[in-house]
């Protein structure tokens, strides 16, 4: 985020004659004496120094308070200097409550500005965005809205919670999705069908051994019959997709990175919303999906994941069914690798 906004910086001072810029401390000179410093908010205490006329927070939203409480404030005491908070909301943090103040008047003001009312944003990617994107998502992102639920992701998730463990059927086409399970962490195995948009079994289990967890999957296997299986790729993944394959499954291997693991869990997150999917009311799942979080970095990117302390392998394992039920699995999407 620092490397952003000193980019900007640089390309302006450069202009100025007899401005000295140095890249490696982002600090850029005035022949009339004033300066400007980029500086990185990972460690609020590195913003400790000397008395600042003006300081600008950009992305202030997903820094630490202490950043502005501990070190900023006090730097522009000596020179009553003045601040502006740049953000994208992250639920009623403290920059929520900067933003009060402003609403409240005095000295603090503050503004509202949705997306749309950017003129370098074209109207029809905003209009994507919102039918690609949760609800909420699109409010937080593109409307500048503050949500109470800010770290939450999945919404309507007791309503969905409706589906009944069910045997096969005969005709009835199913997807698998596995998360396979390392160290503490379980594997989970999620059926759905796929005409209904149902869950109809789940299976989570935590025994490392390969041979076990091939053996368990196999033996779902057999009794639903899956068009696809879908099961991640990461690390201990890869030699039991390529065990399954030879095995004759119709395995395809997911590699979960930050971008395909947002996408999956986007599309499951809209399936929520718009009440596609039913689930199974099984209790870990869940608490899982309940508790299920989104941070949005400071670079912009989207981080998906489990509180501390808690698993997220269900969740997983049921956005890889989903993300094969919707992508029509008998046509593998080219994020798959086999």
């Amino acid at each position: 985020m620092a490397n952003v906004g000193w980019r900007t910086i640089y390309k302006l001072g450069v202009q100025v004659p007899g401005s000295i810029t140095n890249k490696t401390d982002r600090i850029l000179q005035m022949p009339t004496g004033g300066w400007a410093q980029v500086r990185s908010a990972d460690d609020p205490q590195s913003l400790r120094g000397e008395g600042l006329d003006f300081v600008v927070l950009d992305e202030c939203a997903f820094m630490r308070e202490e950043s502005w409480s501990e070190a900023l404030r006090p730097a522009l005491s000596d020179r009553q200097g003045q601040a502006m908070f740049i953000s994208t909301p992250k639920g009623r943090n403290w920059f929520w409550h900067l933003w009060q103040r402003g609403q409240d008047g005095g000295e603090w003001q503050s503004w509202q500005r949705p997306t749309g009312e950017n003129p370098f944003i074209a109207e029809t990617e905003i209009q994507a965005a919102q039918h690609d994107l949760p609800e909420r998502i699109f409010a937080q992102e593109y409307m500048a809205n503050f949500l109470d639920d800010a770290g939450g992701v999945f919404r309507k998730v007791m309503d969905a919670a409706r589906a009944m463990p069910a045997k096969p059927e005969p005709g009835a086409q199913y997807v698998m999705g596995v998360d396979w399970g390392r160290y503490e962490d379980f594997t989970v195995i999620s059926i759905l069908d796929m005409a209904k948009h149902e869950m109809v079994a789940m299976d989570r289990f935590n025994q490392i051994d390969y041979g076990f967890q091939t053996r368990r999957l196999k033996a779902l296997a057999e009794r639903y019959n899956p068009t696809t299986i879908i099961a991640e790729k990461n690390s201990m993944g890869d030699p039991l997709v390529t065990q399954l394959q030879k095995d004759g499954l119709p395995v395809w291997g997911f590699t979960t990175t930050n971008a395909t693991k947002a996408r999956i869990i986007e599309d499951l997150s809209l399936a929520f919303e718009r009440s596609d999917l039913a689930i199974l009311n099984d209790p870990i799942l869940i608490g899982e999906l309940q508790a299920y979080e989104m941070e949005r970095l400071p670079s912009g990117l989207v981080r998906y994941g489990a509180p501390p302390g808690m698993h997220d392998d269900a969740v997983m394992s049921l956005a890889l069914a989903w993300y094969a039920c919707a992508s029509n699995a008998h046509r593998p999407a080219v994020s798959y690798q086999g």
